[in-house]
């Protein structure tokens, strides 16, 4: 006979705005705008819009700057930056899917919407 008790595990209870709202949070690290235009009264959803929105400004910076220096760009800045900036996108689409607001590495810090 097993006399210790099983530990009960509770889980929290997702908010309404949460389960109604993680396809468009994780189509935010894809397409940002689509949450701006189609969940804009979610908080959930502008929080992970707000973060696509950096990762896709992170991108251009990437880009930009991979392109416009020779040899340092071509091999260490675009390969390694667009590296980093795939799995901070998989990383906040699993945040997403899981009903996190967690903000993502290094970058995750700044607001850019309200």
């Amino acid at each position: 006979m097993n006399t210790e008790e099983t530990p009960v595990v509770i889980q929290q209870e997702e908010s309404a705005d949460v389960k109604e709202n993680k396809g468009m949070a994780i189509l935010a690290y894809i397409i940002f705008f689509i949450p701006l235009l189609a969940a804009k009264d979610s908080k959930f959803a502008m929080y992970h819009a707000n973060q696509g929105l950096i990762l896709f400004l992170c991108w251009i910076g990437v880009s930009v700057l991979g392109t416009v220096l020779p040899f340092i760009g071509w091999l260490l800045i675009l390969p390694f930056g667009s590296l980093v900036l795939v799995i901070f996108a998989v990383m906040g689409i699993i945040n997403a899917a899981n009903g996190k607001e967690k903000p993502l590495p290094i970058i995750g810090k700044y607001k850019l919407l309200k």
